[in-house]
């Protein structure tokens, strides 16, 4: 398929954006990510013991605020594999069952003009098995979970403007052609602070955050560099004079 050099790169993140995560994953990536970490915290303190929730809570959050990512602070402070962290937190037996998400989204995929790349920080292989249940996986010319986030051998995911610049290099797309849609505000603000595009997708951020570590806005005021603020990817059809810079 032929795109023109001028046509719009759409860089959809996944959780929460193309599929309502809240609903029954992010529990439980909650419940593995806390069991992981206290036995880590247990482990390397001598106890033996795993450590108690309020010290895996203050962890967790802690290097959610700092790096953008819990995963990166278990890895910098205690030597924690990246991908056998990964791949605890994200096992899910009985993903089919678990995933939820609206109807038409290959439809909506292919009427947006433009390539379409995936931008998660989940990891591949679940972000891989979400795409397949949805039945969009043919939509995206690009994958870019986690693990290809790496800037000289050092895992940079979002919201890093590092690795942001990296992908828009690979895509061969200027910030201008670029729209992140997201459900998270700082990724879209490091976006933003590139010269690209911005969505922010927000009907899931109306249930409590499962993972305790973002601090939901109280009214979802559209901040200045979002360009965009829609409940659903179902909207940005109708919103497109405001994302696609016409040459």
């Amino acid at each position: 398929m032929n795109i023109p050099r001028s046509s719009p790169v759409w860089l959809f993140d996944l959780d929460n954006t193309l599929h309502n995560a809240s609903h029954a994953i992010f529990p439980v990536i909650t419940a593995h990510m806390n069991t992981y970490i206290a036995r880590v915290l247990g482990e390397q303190s001598g106890t033996g013991e795993p450590a108690g929730m309020d010290t895996v809570n203050a962890a967790r959050t802690l290097y959610w605020q700092r790096y953008g990512a819990t995963m990166l602070g278990l890895v910098k402070h205690h030597g924690v594999d990246a991908a056998h962290f990964l791949r605890v937190t994200h096992d899910f037996p009985q993903l089919a069952a678990m995933v939820r998400a609206e109807k038409g989204l290959g439809r909506l995929l292919r009427a947006l003009p433009g390539r379409k790349v995936l931008l998660t920080n989940a990891p591949h292989r679940y972000s891989r098995d979400v795409l397949r249940i949805l039945g969009i996986h043919r939509q995206f010319s690009h994958h870019i979970a986690i693990e290809h986030m790496r800037i000289h051998r050092q895992l940079r995911p979002k919201p890093s403007r590092l690795m942001l610049r990296n992908v828009m290099k690979k895509q061969k797309a200027s910030p201008g052609r670029c729209i992140l849609v997201e459900d998270t505000l700082a990724n879209l603000r490091a976006a933003r602070g590139l010269g690209m595009r911005t969505a922010w997708v927000t009907q899931y951020l109306k249930m409590a955050d499962p993972i305790g570590m973002a601090h939901m806005p109280g009214r979802f005021f559209r901040p200045r560099w979002v360009d965009v603020k829609v409940k659903s990817v179902r909207h940005l059809p109708a919103r497109l004079s405001r994302l696609v810079r016409q040459s």
